[in-house]
């Protein structure tokens, strides 16, 4: 299964917001099995983000999109998704009365954030509860705008809390035969040049190679696509370099 991870923002574009989210998914999504085959960051820029999705719905397994959700001027993704597939953006039931809900719990937890406004939500229902008409729409448990999946393309909130929860409501609809394991090594990056090439050369294997963080050494990876694999290269790595599986070995 391969999967493309889409987040939408200027503020993320701009260095004001931290895309944590995207190394979150790609990380859920690699520990059960799939492959992330593109990560990218786009502007709130409805037409690019219609074709961006449009483009690796036809290319991909799966496209994972996450932020620009709500009702306020610049929260365009769920319009653009509908656009990729054609489809009118509609309000359910179901969802609009947990928006309701949401809304009033919230008003009814600050009043004094309310002291002003005559309406009893104060929120356009419509803008915050639409979702691409015949999707499935995932509601939020932890904060007001749904997500939601059309066909392959699954639709997340920006806030962290927000998107975690609600992934785990369909994290199970990711999976793969990837295979994957990790080593430690004292020695430097550049002296591993051999061992990964000799790898490559014996193996159907991604290897992964990172730099050591403060006391914790170098990190190699290798990925497979089946059990038997993965064992044989494992086996020939421990033969032909100094790797533990845990960093505390090498002390």
């Amino acid at each position: 299964m391969e999967v493309a991870i889409l987040t939408v923002g200027d503020e993320i574009l701009a260095g004001d917001t931290e895309n944590t989210n995207a190394s979150w998914v790609a990380r859920q999504v690699t520990a059960r099995g799939a492959t992330v085959a593109r990560i990218l960051t786009v502007p709130d820029d409805a037409a690019l983000i219609t074709e961006t999705v449009r483009e690796w719905h036809d290319a991909f397994d799966a496209v994972v999109v996450m932020g620009g959700l709500g009702g306020t001027h610049d929260d365009v993704t769920m319009a653009a998704v509908a656009d990729a597939f054609d489809r009118e953006l509609v309000v359910e039931d179901a969802v609009a009365a947990d928006v309701e809900a949401t809304a009033r719990a919230y008003r009814e937890n600050n009043p004094e954030q309310f002291e002003t406004y005559e309406d009893d939500l104060h929120i356009d229902v419509e803008a915050w509860a639409s979702t691409p008409e015949g999707a499935e729409p995932l509601l939020n448990e932890v904060g007001l705008s749904p997500g939601c999946v059309v066909e392959s393309v699954y639709v997340f909130p920006g806030p962290p809390a927000e998107l975690k929860a609600m992934f785990e409501t369909v994290a199970d609809r990711f999976g793969g035969d990837l295979v994957s394991q990790t080593f430690y090594t004292p020695a430097p990056e550049g002296a591993m040049g051999e061992v990964f090439a000799g790898l490559h050369d014996r193996f159907d294997v991604v290897v992964g190679s990172y730099a050591a963080r403060g006391s914790t050494p170098n990190r190699v990876k290798l990925n497979a696509r089946d059990e038997a694999t993965l064992a044989d290269a494992v086996a020939w790595l421990r033969d032909n370099a100094d790797v533990a599986d845990d960093p505390d070995a090498l002390q």
